[in-house]
């Protein structure tokens, strides 16, 4: 990037210290930074409509010159500024109010552009054109128009900075840095999709001529930021071939003995989907993989037929979770799933005794250990793999992408098995994902019940408890989930988990088994609780979203979910996930008296349907990528301009491209610049 670009805001022309200040609270800290700091919408005030012909309540834009103004003080903390415009077919009124400095702004006999709503109430009361508080620009020939006569920009502000001052600067920006932009887009490329340069580009992000110049601005950049992203993950990805993994070899006979003590045969999604992995494992490239299944699709086994692949080779197996409470689960699990086979299985989390741990990560070293499973424990400095061919990751978007490769280079070049029960939208795996070999579970296993989905307001609480007492009666369990572990005095509507637990246990549900669960319970009583609440000990589970993921309990049928309007559609689906495990019919019930349409809307979705991806596209569409994780994600929140909802076709024409510049031989001295920019992506992961 040129030096003049890297130039930091406070010295451009109407910026200085105090306004560099505030810039920096929006990350403007460059000229660079300011130049792609794009507007959030736009207002078309381009079109000039003569006075006469305006309309009461109706936005306009019209060229008018002043004749008279008067200037009121009513107190002392309130006056008044009235304009009056003429453009020889009527005249209109601009009225400010405490701006008592724009008496020296508008001259008698000079012309200016005005936008702004004419006053239906001061039509009625007066019978008078007047316009509160209209954007004004003066037309004197030196300067270019910013604030009206045009497409104009509104760009996000933060404290003390408003459009005006915003707009001026961006103008300044423009006029003096533009020309040090370069294209990095191959020109085939460019010529290809027809799109504008750079400078034209930018330029028609911030003050485009007309709809169409801003339009094909977006789209450029739009592309160029998929393309970019999408380099980086192929180019990566193409990498992966090169190394030299471990090749497995295909263990029929184990696999066999395996299948044959479930009570449950594999479904053709399944079937389809371990057939790749092991295909992958059975070449001697990295596996790189995602796993993508709905909640109840039957990941786990697929997880544990590699694993027994791997281990029957003589390797180690890693199988890493996000929670402490997930990886107790899934060690309980696999050596359920294991039982009749001769395999050493330990667990690893941060609770662990320091002894108890050292003795662990000896018998790891010294090959004594053939699967190892854990949280983010498992890729810390001291723990060292004696021959670790396969990683299994479950919620891998509850992990950064550094901590994926500081645990690959535990290894020898291990295969790698990544696995989510979030369903994720076409176009966000794609970016997110890019560098990894897809396969999804679309289908569920036969005969399992569809979990009744209701949506009741707070005034039905106690009948639904009568509901859950019924059902426990039946010989059921339930989960009651809020949002707040405790109250909380700035969000007191929100039904915190310690105060809902003290409640019932010592009033509805006396007579019952209940348990409190959260964050805040030491790991040791974490793991006593779900194993009460797994051998039928504990009636209700009153938790927060620790049980969100992975819990398993195939006798808990009621799920019951506080204020479900605080959490996302995704997390709701994840959340109902947790029943429906069993033989009998399972029920979730969102208790909510949800503040908006949009709130409505999630819960109506959720009572509508089960098809986890149906409802991961409207999550993405309703509350943005940014908060369809949670968490910090490589690739989204990189993008300025381009949008996972909106700009699938753009995604995936990005995408073929970067595919087919990959396949240029020495591309990568031909496109020096791209090189640059994929490195820099890679720097910042």
């Amino acid at each position: 990037m040129k030096d003049e670009l890297l130039k930091k805001v406070q010295f451009l022309k109407g910026v200085g210290p105090k306004w560099a200040k505030r810039l920096a609270k929006l990350n403007i800290e460059t000229v660079y930074d300011l130049l792609y700091y794009f507007p959030r919408e736009y207002e078309d005030r381009s079109k000039i409509t003569p006075i006469k012909y305006t309309q009461i309540g109706e936005k306009v834009t019209f060229k008018a010159k002043v004749i008279k103004k008067e200037y009121k003080k009513i107190r002392n903390n309130f006056d008044i500024f009235k304009v009056t415009f003429s453009d020889d077919t009527d005249t209109v009124n601009g009225i400010w109010y405490n701006q008592s400095y724009l008496r020296d702004v508008f001259v008698e006999g000079d012309f200016y552009l005005l936008s702004g709503k004419i006053s239906k109430k001061n039509w009625r009361k007066y019978k008078r054109k007047e316009m509160n508080n209209p954007v004004y620009e003066k037309l004197d020939g030196s300067s270019s128009v910013l604030n009206t006569g045009r497409i104009v920009p509104i760009y996000a502000l933060t404290e003390g900075l408003s459009q005006r001052r915003l707009r001026r600067v961006m103008a300044n920006a423009l006029k003096n840095y533009l020309s040090y932009l370069d294209d990095k887009l191959p020109d085939f490329i460019q010529n290809k999709y027809n799109f504008p340069d750079i400078k034209t580009a930018i330029l028609g992000m911030h003050f485009p001529k007309n709809n169409g110049h801003q339009k094909s601005s977006r789209q450029k950049l739009a592309f160029e930021e998929f393309f970019y992203l999408q380099l980086y993950a192929l180019n990566k990805k193409e990498k992966n071939k090169n190394y030299e993994g471990i090749k497995h070899k295909y263990m029929g006979k184990y696999e066999n003995e395996f299948l044959s003590q479930l009570d449950f045969d594999l479904t053709s999604a399944q079937k389809r989907v371990w057939r790749e992995i092991r295909q992958d494992m059975e070449r001697s490239e990295e596996m790189s993989r995602l796993l993508q299944g709905d909640v109840g699709s039957g990941k786990t086994i697929i997880a544990a037929l590699a694993l027994l692949e791997s281990i029957n080779n003589n390797y180690q197996g890693v199988f890493m979770a996000p929670t402490e409470i997930l990886a107790e689960q899934h060690y309980l699990n696999f050596i359920e799933l294991f039982k009749e086979f001769d395999f050493k299985i330990e667990l690893i989390t941060g609770s662990l005794k320091k002894s108890q741990r050292k003795k662990i990560e000896e018998r790891i070293t010294g090959g004594k250990v053939d699967l190892i499973i854990g949280t983010h424990a498992l890729f810390q400095e001291s723990l060292e793999y004696k021959k670790l061919a396969l990683v299994v990751i479950d919620e891998q978007h509850r992990f950064g992408v550094e901590q994926r490769h500081r645990l690959k280079e535990k290894g020898d070049s291990p295969d790698f098995l990544i696995m989510t029960a979030t369903p994720i939208p076409r176009s966000m795996a794609m970016l997110i994902y890019g560098d990894l070999d897809l396969s999804v579970i679309d289908e569920m296993p036969p005969g399992r019940k569809t979990i009744a989905t209701f949506w009741r307001r707070k005034n039905r609480r106690k009948k639904i408890y009568a509901f859950l007492k019924d059902k426990i009666d039946e010989g059921r369990q339930g989960y009651i989930v809020c949002p707040l572990i405790e109250f909380s005095e700035e969000m007191p509507h929100l039904t915190s988990a310690e105060d809902l637990y003290e409640e019932l246990k010592n009033s509805f549900f006396a007579d019952y088994k209940l348990a409190l669960l959260h964050s805040g319970i030491k790991a040791d009583e974490k793991k006593e609780i779900m194993l009460k609440f797994r051998n039928g000990e504990i009636d209700i589970l009153v938790a927060t979203t620790v049980i969100e993921v992975g819990v398993d309990v195939s006798n808990a049928s009621i799920m019951i979910i506080e204020n479900a309007e605080r959490f996302g559609l995704a997390q709701l689906h994840q959340l109902r996930g947790r029943v429906g495990r069993g033989e009998h019919q399972s029920f979730c019930i969102l208790i909510s008296d949800p503040p908006g349409e949009e709130a409505e809307q999630r819960l109506e979705i959720m009572c509508s349907s089960s098809d986890g991806f149906f409802i991961a596209e409207k999550d993405l569409k309703m509350r943005g990528p940014g908060e369809f994780f949670g968490t910090r994600q490589h690739g989204i929140d990189d993008l300025k301009v381009g949008s996972l909802t909106e700009d699938q076709p753009i995604l995936e024409k990005a995408r073929n491209e970067a595919d087919n510049l990959l396949s240029i031989s020495n591309w990568e001295k031909k496109y020096n610049e791209l090189k640059k920019i994929i490195d820099q992506i890679e720097l910042k992961i």
